[in-house]
């Protein structure tokens, strides 16, 4: 029995789980495509669409994380699970109020409380899917769960492009400013019915999955009416040198995940040259160098579920070294080879990528026993990490390339190099994984 993933009697209670790590999948992606939607609907500025991620990232899951532990805490993974699901199905519906308003801060609210919804959620699902079975096969029991996240984040970007996107008129800025208002208020009507009418039917489903869980006998894992020490637990863990290290891992994963991801269209397009190429009729670049942002997800994906196979034969602290090791070997490709070898190792590092976020997650909360509510929102909060280092790249990219335009050496374009940032942040994961998280 302790070498099964799923023990005899938790099937059911593991599926409903692992399902909200689809749907949050699903809403982190499905959301990214609404900076382009409302740049579009609502004629904004860049910085003003960035609100979306700092509303989602910033105040949802870095604010919530916390509350959500001690709610846990307190209660139950089942009765933290509930509550962020229903904060997530509320921030879905709240779309109709925000859309008879047409008042783009009403859309971050909504946001704000969905994306709140699903901190809470990952505090809850990820230790809560550790503790429903024994603790040797935690690690790939969640690299087990969080194989259907990215498949999630694939169906977001389809329901985006099918439903949303698809929808949006194609008129420019400045075509919509030579409108008369009621031009104009037809074609937003019609732009924001789609986006809120694609949340809401979300919204409806996760109603129904959250009265299957509520009603739903769970495993009780001895997590209910624990005892709130906040202080005392955050020195505990504070003093304990894997948990600590572990979340120094994540948040170095996390930005080296989304800095991977964020630029990955840009450095196709041009290291391939796309944008100097005879493109087939309605294509773009952008569409083009998509495909292999696609085929990074899909990677991603399939790589997940080899690595949670390996592990069976493999000690996860041992996977991870290997993985961290081609990760950098892989990035080195991109910053110095370029081309197509460039685009195709770019590629690659997503399946380096796959078994991180859950590994890191299982070896840093192993052994901390009550202490793991409060643990698991710490490594939820480094999330925020996607936006350190991503903001880091940026301005990486920006000063080489500066530094060429005046400079006759001869050094990789200023995106190249910015791949040293992830590939840094990969050396710290690796080194992790041989002080640490090799001897578990």
């Amino acid at each position: 029995m302790k070498d099964k993933v799923i023990p005899k009697g938790i099937l059911i209670p593991f599926i409903l789980i692992t399902s909200l790590f689809f749907l949050w999948g699903l809403a982190n992606n499905m959301t990214d495509t609404l900076l382009a939607a409302f740049k579009r609907i609502m004629s904004m500025s860049d910085s003003r669409t960035a609100l979306i991620q700092i509303s989602c990232y910033g105040l949802g899951y870095f604010i919530f994380a916390i509350p959500a532990a001690i709610y846990i805490k307190k209660y139950s993974y089942k009765s933290g699970i509930l509550l962020g699901l229903g904060l997530y199905l509320l921030g879905c519906f709240l779309f109709f109020p925000a859309k008879i308003t047409g008042n783009y801060f009403h859309f971050l609210g909504a946001l704000w409380i969905l994306f709140g919804g699903l901190s809470v959620l990952e505090t809850a699902a990820n230790p809560y899917i550790i503790a429903m079975g024994p603790e040797e096969t935690g690690t790939r029991r969640l690299n087990l769960a969080q194989s259907f996240n990215p498949i999630g984040s694939i169906m977001g970007v389809f329901l985006s492009q099918v439903f949303i996107l698809s929808s949006l008129n194609k008129a420019g800025a400045d075509e919509r400013a030579a409108m008369s208002p009621e031009q104009l208020q037809a074609i937003q009507s019609t732009e924001l019915n789609s986006v809120t009418m694609t949340y809401v039917s979300i919204g409806a489903l996760l109603l129904v999955l959250w009265l299957v869980i509520y009603f739903a006998k769970m495993p009780r894992t001895a997590d209910a009416g624990g005892k709130v020490d906040f202080i005392p637990t955050v020195k505990r863990l504070l003093k304990n040198k894997n948990y600590t290290t572990g979340v120094v891992a994540q948040l170095f994963y996390v930005g080296a995940q989304i800095g991977i991801w964020s630029f990955t269209i840009r450095y196709a397009m041009q290291e391939l040259q796309l944008e100097k190429m005879a493109l087939p009729e309605g294509k773009t670049a952008e569409q083009i160098a998509a495909n292999y942002y696609l085929a990074s997800l899909i990677l991603f994906v399939s790589a997940r579920f080899v690595c949670t196979a390996l592990m069976k034969y493999v000690k996860p602290g041992k996977l991870l070294t290997i993985m961290s090791f081609m990760a950098i070997g892989f990035t080195m490709m991109v910053v110095f080879v370029g081309g197509q070898i460039g685009v195709y190792s770019l590629v690659a590092i997503s399946g380096c990528m796959s078994l991180m976020f859950p590994t890191i997650f299982g070896l840093a909360v192993k052994g901390l026993g009550e202490d793991t509510k409060i643990a698991g929102s710490g490594l939820i909060m480094t999330i925020v990490g996607g936006a350190i280092v991503t903001q880091l790249q940026g301005l990486v990219s920006t000063s080489v390339d500066s530094f060429r335009a005046t400079s006759s050496l001869s050094i990789p374009a200023g995106i190249n190099v910015a791949y040293l940032v992830p590939a840094c942040c990969f050396l710290f994961i690796a080194w992790y994984a041989i002080k640490i998280a090799s001897k578990h």
